[in-house]
């Protein structure tokens, strides 16, 4: 996992810090003396866990770094699609491919056979919209 707690921060991470406690200091959440403190923290700051308590009791804006993953996939796994949908996905590229062999070949430069893919494009979405209506 590459963005877990125990990875090394890099110098523009440290950077987003500061400027991120600047901007509190601005609003008025910390005053100078807390700025400095705080500042010092980020600046010998190794990892993301080293930094997360200096954010703990702040809103907005915190370092890109604190913010929490993605939640796309389950722990790491791929989500994997149904076969309907991995067919309807590929119908049209090969249809596609079906028609150029076509054209270069049985249909001999009639250009009607590229109408082939578009009708397999319409129909695979309206599969595909069926399946989720």
């Amino acid at each position: 996992m590459a963005d877990g707690p125990e990875y090394r921060l890099s110098d523009a991470e440290r950077q987003e810090a500061l400027d991120a406690l600047s901007e509190h200091v601005r609003t008025g959440r910390l005053d100078l003396v807390e700025y400095d403190e705080r500042a010092a923290k980020v600046s010998a700051a190794k990892t993301r866990r080293d930094l997360a308590p200096l954010f703990a009791d702040l809103p907005e804006p915190r370092p890109a770094i604190l913010a929490p993953p993605p939640a796309t996939r389950e722990s790491g796994a791929e989500v994997s699609q149904p076969w309907q949908q991995r067919l309807a996905a590929s119908a049209v590229p090969l249809a596609a491919l079906v028609a150029i062999v076509l054209f270069f070949t049985v249909a001999r430069g009639m250009v009607f056979v590229f109408v082939l893919p578009l009708i397999v494009a319409m129909l695979a979405g309206s599969f595909a919209s069926r399946r989720r209506g």
